[in-house]
């Protein structure tokens, strides 16, 4: 009777050992790294956008500007063999992102009744053509990432990638948001 209980022991060590192994998800991609740093950096030009957009008094919404760099994305989507609608997608909330970084910013510039002393580029000519240089780069990463979207490892991959990276909590909420079109849950 003691070998059978040693067998079982063993045989009940052996499958506990295989099933923490299989609990442990797989390690990130090399392309997620780069990606979310791109799509950090847009959200942190979100800052300067907010500042233009305080000097100025226009909204921040700009549905002619939106519907523009949607369709730019789509056509650099097609020139990469990427699906023009999840680009399409990805593009959409990288600006609702933004807008939610630069809704907060304002919000809280008008508590304080003042907005930082710091410089304010143009929106024409420094911010938008930076904007448009980073959806390129960003549109390159994601055609990278683009083999891991349906990996059910993705969602810990992103929660794991993203701590730490963004400078506050408001960032950090619209980092979220920014990747929330990343991760393709598969259908059950």
């Amino acid at each position: 009777m003691p070998h059978v209980t040693n067998l079982l022991t063993s045989a009940l060590l052996v499958l506990l050992a295989g099933s923490a192994c299989a609990a442990t998800p797989s390690a990130a991609p090399e392309a997620l790294k780069p990606l979310l740093m791109t799509l950090n950096e847009r959200l942190n030009i979100g800052d300067l956008v907010a500042l233009t957009k305080w000097d100025s008094g226009k909204p921040i919404q700009d549905s002619p500007r939106e519907a523009q760099v949607i369709a730019n994305a789509r056509t650099l989507a097609a020139e990469r063999k990427l699906d023009a609608e999840d680009v399409a997608q990805l593009i959409a909330a990288q600006m609702e992102a933004n807008k939610l970084v630069q809704y907060g910013l304002l919000a809280q510039w008008q508590a304080a009744g003042v907005a930082p002393d710091t410089a304010r580029p143009d929106l024409g000519k420094q911010i938008r053509p930076r904007l448009d240089e980073l959806q390129s780069r960003l549109l390159q990463q994601y055609a990278d990432f683009a083999p891991y979207r349906r990996d059910p490892n993705c969602s810990s991959w992103l929660a794991e990638a993203r701590k730490g990276l963004a400078q506050d909590a408001l960032h950090e909420l619209a980092l979220m948001r920014s990747t929330g079109e990343l991760c393709v849950r598969a259908a059950r």
